[in-house]
């Protein structure tokens, strides 16, 4: 896209979402370290956090930056307004521009946080923005056929169930089905955008 850095900042009723930066470090931390136990199947909860020091992520932040300058992937980082904390992230990544620009949607929020509506919120925010800011004309998720929670969330917000791809993800040494959930710029009330060149 011909940039240097990726500065997008967006903003809901209770949420600010961004890309992440180095001295929003200890809200981050803070947040994965007060997760609780696995809450279900695709919770992950307690996550090991051992070398991850303040330069360890100032690393990672620029490597979400690289990502979007390149087009591979947007990372948002979640906080909540009022207090700074950390919820979590929504990502889309490019899987194909020219004539399809089409792009892979995944988010997560810490367990601590889980329903209170800021996974919904978020995820709405972005895909607006995916289409408005980033220029998607598709934008899908990929989500386990028993992950109840996940597929909730994406139908709350009114994304479309399309179809079950078979054999799609290789988890735990073998091949599983995904269920396909997909939006459109007219799902949100938006006009459809000509493709455009990325390069």
């Amino acid at each position: 896209m011909g940039k240097t850095s990726w500065n997008l900042t967006l903003s809901t009723e209770r949420l600010i979402l961004r890309p992440q930066q180095p001295n929003a470090y200890e809200a981050w931390y803070v947040g994965f370290t007060g997760r609780l136990p696995s809450q279900h199947k695709y919770d992950e909860g307690f996550v090991n956090l051992e070398g991850c020091d303040s330069n360890w992520f100032a690393g990672l932040c620029q490597r979400h930056q690289q990502q979007a300058i390149t087009d591979q992937s947007y990372i948002f980082a979640i906080f909540l307004q009022e207090t700074g904390q950390h919820l979590g992230h929504v990502d889309l990544s490019t899987i194909r521009r020219e004539e399809n620009q089409w792009a892979n949607l995944g988010y997560g929020i810490h367990n601590q946080y889980h329903r209170q509506g800021f996974g919904k919120e978020a995820v709405r925010a972005v895909l607006i923005a995916g289409f408005e800011e980033l220029n998607y004309h598709r934008i899908e998720a990929a989500i386990n056929l028993d992950n109840a929670p996940s597929i909730a969330l994406a139908e709350s917000i009114g994304m479309r169930k399309e179809c079950i791809r078979c054999g799609f993800f290789y988890e735990n040494e073998q091949w599983v089905d995904h269920l396909i959930y997909v939006a459109f710029p007219p799902d949100f009330g938006l006009n459809e955008k000509p493709p455009i060149e990325t390069a």
